[in-house]
């Protein structure tokens, strides 16, 4: 755990309970702050209490002692409106922070020699492959990588600062949104398609707290940004303009002078004075499809900035054993093969998937994203059927109605059991692919619990373990 600097005999709130709100709480405390801590959630109460941490009702406390409020990420800041634990900060001049924000904090304290490096990774999609990447990437040059943030452990949670270290930081919009002061030597965004949008009040607020990933950097940091979307580039134009740091563009579908790209599966570098040839993704078994050409185009930008040498950078994209819940084969049954694409929390990250695969039979639906899956309708051509769940089934329905076969299955059991049978009489080769396309929250705590209880559905099947179907 890094213990949190700059807080010694303050007194901070921290509201919500989850795995950031906790690890949070530990840190301060560590570093000699005087801590607050509530939710809701009379469980997350019940678990603080268990370990250890002081739990009072923040509705009941004067605000004017505190000097700061924690907010956990996935608290309101400011759309569709401030929490109440917001409004009462702001009314009292309480500054308001978020776990990065700590971190950062920790490491404007600490002494130039023992300053680690940081990599910050945000995007719609990709982000936690291409943080996982880079982690891999990192520990294979020999360099003690810290991964976290917003996959794995919170950025707290890793292990203490020192000048050999490298946090390799997947950072989401409601993270970034709470942070105000990191500096990260290398920042990447891989992609903007419309997401979260009642949180950021419209696309605008969306993009703008992406691009605070670049905030602080000056010279001798990088700039990693794909020019593969218009949001993007608008945003490289920008930083070009400011020419305060090294930008290297990056694309998976064109070549760019001074920059990362990857064309039919070659990765190339064009940073230097002549264009080189790096890899041959398609040896890459983790890294199929364009969408992990760009996480690998990235990866490997940001990698070379810390003097990682290509080869080895090459080296280790073939030897990345990729990311759980992301494209993961879990098991094959007979000539039934299952993918784990629990991940594809929104239309744009399903269609990374759907692409890479010519047919399948698509479990799909959850709490549905603004737009649904109407922008999936030039892949559905693909879906051998639809097993519908959660929330989304019956709009999801309505999309898919006269395109192509579905059923609406309710939950998750239900609809893997019938995609089996189904595929399983067949008599052809078959994919399963779980890409929902929806947050999991109707039925789900996050995308993890998802994917893991898909994952053991699967054995169940193959162990002939199911529920009669149909």
């Amino acid at each position: 755990m890094i213990t949190v600097r700059g807080f010694f005999g303050k007194r901070v709130a921290v509201f919500g309970l989850a795995r950031t709100g906790l690890t949070s709480a530990r840190a301060l405390i560590a570093g000699g702050a005087d801590v607050a801590c509530w939710d809701e959630k009379p469980a997350a109460q019940d678990a603080a209490r268990a370990a250890g941490l002081p739990v009072l009702d923040l509705q009941a406390q004067d605000w004017s002692d505190f000097d700061a409020l924690l907010l956990s990420p996935g608290v309101p800041l400011t759309h569709p409106a401030p929490h109440w634990t917001v409004e009462r900060a702001r009314a009292a001049g309480v500054e308001i922070l978020g776990d990065v924000e700590l971190f950062a904090r920790t490491i404007r304290a600490t002494e130039p020699a023992g300053r680690p490096k940081v990599l910050a990774i945000t995007g719609t999609n990709g982000k936690s492959t291409t943080t996982a990447l880079l982690g891999h990437i990192c520990r294979e040059a020999g360099k003690d990588a810290q991964v976290g943030g917003n996959i794995g452990l919170g950025v707290l949670g890793l292990e203490e600062m020192h000048g050999g270290a490298v946090y390799v930081l997947e950072l989401s919009s409601y993270q970034l949104d709470l942070t105000s002061s990191l500096k990260a030597d290398a920042a990447l965004l891989l992609n903007i398609t419309p997401d979260h949008l009642d949180r950021h009040g419209g696309m605008a607020g969306y993009v703008a707290a992406k691009k605070r990933v670049f905030q602080n950097q000056g010279k001798g940091d990088t700039a990693v940004i794909s020019v593969d979307d218009l949001y993007c580039q608008g945003i490289c134009t920008e930083l070009l303009a400011a020419n305060r740091r090294t930008i290297r563009p990056i694309s998976a579908g064109r070549a760019i002078s001074k920059g990362v790209y990857a064309l039919q599966g070659l990765l190339y570098d064009a940073t230097g004075e002549r264009t080189v040839e790096v890899a041959d993704l398609a040896r890459a078994s983790a890294l199929t499809g364009r969408h992990n050409w760009q996480n690998a185009a990235a990866a490997y930008a940001a990698a070379i900035s810390l003097g990682i040498s290509p080869d080895r950078v090459a080296d280790a994209l073939m030897s990345f054993p990729g990311l759980a819940h992301r494209m993961e084969t879990i098991g094959q049954i007979g000539r039934v093969r299952f993918i784990n694409d629990s991940k594809a929390t929104n239309a744009d990250a399903a269609r990374q998937a759907m692409a890479a695969i010519p047919r399948f039979r698509w479990i799909a639906g959850g709490r549905s994203k603004a737009g649904g899956i109407a922008p999936l309708e030039d892949l559905f051509g693909r879906i051998a059927k639809a097993y519908l769940i959660g929330e989304a089934a019956g709009d999801f329905a309505r999309t898919l109605e006269g395109k192509c076969d579905y059923s609406l299955c309710g939950d998750l059991e239900a609809a893997t059991a019938l995609a089996y049978r189904d595929a399983g009489a067949s008599g052809e080769e078959e994919v399963v692919l779980l890409s929902p396309a929806c947050a999991s929250f109707d039925q789900f705590a996050d995308f993890e619990q998802r994917g893991e209880a898909f994952r053991s559905l699967v054995l169940s099947l193959s162990q002939g373990g199911h529920r009669a179907v149909g």
